[in-house]
């Protein structure tokens, strides 16, 4: 008897006093309910209980025996040597949700969680916050801004070169969208958001840190300086043809979205591309066109509104000439003009074109245009050799010109010749 006894929880122990009173018929069953809490009809079930087995009677049946859920000893180290084998640095939720998508074991995060910490798998737990900083309200509309920043991390775990993952991140659903480049400058910048506006549009504003290749320290040059605007990078004067709002971040908290992005895919993203056997930039970039739909099936959320903000792509812009490098020049009298160190003429001039500036588009192929008046103009790469050339032939050909005096001698029947005759003979 005494064992059973011990074998009682408090809150059974705790109905013996008061149980055996009833039955002494020192209580009566309705106050003995009130007093533990219980209905009267399971007062008389517990005193019915006693009567007939005593006290270890009200001890609950299952004490003592195996849980029919309890994972098998044969299940729990099959489940073990699969983690242990492939998802050792997987996080408890990453890890079952591995475990049910690639080997069909379904088993809750809980669970998992406890069989790793019996084991002693090493896996990573999340670190202190830090300081707290105010939350910013979400954007209601899709397209309202969008958050964007480059992560320089080893995405690749050396079976390939480092890379940068290019992230953009909706504001309001949390959507994303990202590409793998080999750094992190004007090209990645402008290639991503160009895929990125084919794919969902243009959005209405765009969230981004101080980087050189987004926010430049110089002064304004003189075509800014005559229009009135502030000193802009390539990247930012692209973004304003086309007519997007650019916010620079003065913290990385500032834009913590995107920082939490990078957070999480570091941690999936990498162990993602190591199940798939990624090594090289393009295979990564191949693996991402079927991983972000998944992501955002399981992590993007309901925005306030339906409304999207994201403008459709106009047919008759033309992006090759807006996602370049893009400066002044000015015609020289010869009608050339040096870009990069490289000499270049137009081969039709006009006598109008001289010290007017043209636009010159670089594309990061390699190809050089230039734009006169909204006109594109015919233009020759040429080296200074070839321009004294060419100025030695044009002075060549003035004196040549000068030298050779047409004089004109009229005919006999010229009235002029008549009028002269005439005053010989008179």
């Amino acid at each position: 008897m005494r064992k059973d006894i011990i074998a009682m929880s408090r809150k059974e122990l705790r109905r013996l006093p008061v149980v055996h009173k009833v039955m002494e018929k020192r209580l009566t069953q309705v106050k003995a309910a009130e007093m533990l809490d219980l209905c009267d009809r399971q007062i008389r079930r517990i005193v019915c209980k006693i009567r007939t087995g005593g006290d270890s009677a009200i001890v609950h049946r299952n004490r003592g025996k195996e849980s029919p859920f309890k994972l098998s000893e044969e299940r729990t180290n099959r489940i073990m040597s699969v983690v242990d084998k492939k998802y050792y640095d997987f996080g408890p939720t990453f890890a079952a949700e591995k475990l049910l998508e690639c080997e069909k074991i379904k088993i809750s995060k809980e669970k998992l969680r406890q069989l790793m910490i019996s084991h002693d798998t090493d896996y990573p737990r999340k670190k202190k916050k830090g300081k707290i900083h105010q939350w910013r309200e979400r954007k209601h509309c899709r397209g309202e801004m969008t958050q964007m920043d480059g992560s320089d991390h080893d995405w690749l775990e050396g079976r390939g070169p480092r890379l940068v993952l290019m992230g953009y991140i909706d504001d309001a659903s949390g959507e994303i969208f990202g590409r793998f480049y080999e750094y992190e400058g004007t090209f990645p910048a402008m290639d991503s958001f160009r895929k990125y506006i084919c794919k969902y549009g243009i959005p209405f504003s765009f969230y981004v840190d101080r980087h050189s290749a987004y926010k430049t320290s110089r002064q304004p040059n003189l075509d800014e300086d005559l229009q009135g605007e502030f000193a802009k990078t390539q990247f930012a004067r692209s973004l304003n043809e086309l007519d997007v709002k650019i916010i620079f971040a003065r913290s990385p908290q500032a834009k913590g979205r995107i920082e939490r992005l990078f957070e999480t895919l570091q941690d999936r993203l990498v162990k993602e591309l190591r199940l798939a056997n990624v090594s090289t930039l393009e295979q990564a970039n191949t693996f991402l066109e079927s991983y972000l739909p998944k992501y955002n099936a399981r992590f993007a959320v309901k925005p306030f509104k339906k409304t999207n903000l994201h403008r459709p792509v106009p047919k008759h812009l033309n992006l090759n000439e807006i996602f370049c490098v893009k400066e002044y020049r000015s015609i020289g009298n010869n009608y050339s003009f040096q870009w990069k160190n490289r000499l270049f003429i137009i081969p039709k001039p006009s006598i109008t074109m001289k010290k007017q500036r043209v636009c010159v588009m670089e594309s990061f192929e390699g190809v050089i245009s230039a734009k006169l008046n909204g006109k594109l103009l015919e233009i020759l790469e040429v080296t200074q050799r070839d321009i004294l050339a060419i100025e030695r032939v044009q002075k060549a050909t003035r004196r040549f010109l000068k030298s050779k005096k047409v004089c004109y001698r009229p005919p006999m029947n010229h009235p002029w010749r008549r009028s002269f005759r005439s005053l010989a003979y008179a």
